[in-house]
């Protein structure tokens, strides 16, 4: 058994978080409220959605669960729409991709009996696969609207010379996909000798033998990989088109 944390030492946090703030003043940088905010709004909600899993860990896997993937869904949609402000149907899209992510995923997991349908068991994965899923099109998102932004003249060009759009872009959702997908190439390459992951370190904690956490790990680390990568190349090429009129003519959605 893990041993329960006392109150006394999740008191002890605070210095956690002293040290940033600290350093913030220091420099000046301006981040002293964002990091109090952050910090409070992070453990309220930790400690709510414990609560929150405990009652939908109570109720039958076909009701607990789709309601709590349903919110997750919804809640990274809505954080990742707001990198993707200015493209048209741009809500609409992520909830579809995060859905058609989650699903297919989630099938492979229990088609090849690599989890049970419990609500222990997927909605803590699911989350971690819908969390990436959200950052991985959160930067796609970002970046496009960078690469347009930044290579308007070189498409201009592209246009005149007879390029089609899918043609003129074709070089740019090349950039973007990769680059969405370096930070989990990088984590993959490194995985278990700089860190052990989270999901590792979590069973391993709890008890479970490593042989049999390393096994959970590896499922869930190519099922972010897979879930990212996917994420990434399907937001691009469904909104890419948002920066082109229906005459095929380029339009400027700036970045933040």
């Amino acid at each position: 058994m893990v041993p329960d944390i006392s109150n006394t030492s999740m008191l002890f946090l605070i210095v956690f978080v002293l040290i940033p703030l600290s350093l913030s003043y220091m420099y000046a940088l301006g981040l002293g409220k964002s990091i109090t905010w952050s910090s409070i709004r992070g453990v309220a909600q930790l400690f709510l959605i414990g609560y929150i899993l405990t009652f939908l860990f109570g109720l039958e896997p076909f009701i607990g669960i789709p309601i709590m993937l349903t919110v997750m869904i919804v809640v990274a949609g809505f954080h990742a729409a707001k990198k993707g402000k200015g493209i048209s149907s741009v809500h609409g899209v992520i909830f579809l991709i995060l859905l058609a992510v989650e699903a297919t995923v989630l099938s492979m997991w229990l088609a090849f009996d690599m989890i049970d349908f419990t609500a222990e068991q997927v909605v803590p994965m699911s989350g971690m696969v819908i969390g990436n899923s959200m950052v991985a099109i959160g930067l796609a998102l970002e970046r496009m609207k960078s690469e347009f932004h930044e290579n308007y003249d070189r498409l201009q060009a592209a246009l005149a010379l007879g390029a089609t759009p899918k043609e003129a872009t074709q070089p740019l959702i090349r950039k973007i996909v990769k680059a969405a997908m370096i930070p989990n190439v990088d984590g993959l390459k490194t995985i278990g000798l700089v860190q052990l992951p989270g999901m590792m370190t979590g069973l391993i904690l709890a008890g479970v033998s490593p042989h049999i956490a390393i096994r959970y790990q590896i499922v869930i680390s190519l099922s972010i990989f897979v879930a990212v990568s996917i994420s990434a190349m399907l937001v691009t090429v469904l909104t890419y088109r948002a920066f082109y009129n229906k005459n095929m003519q380029l339009t400027r959605i700036e970045s933040d």
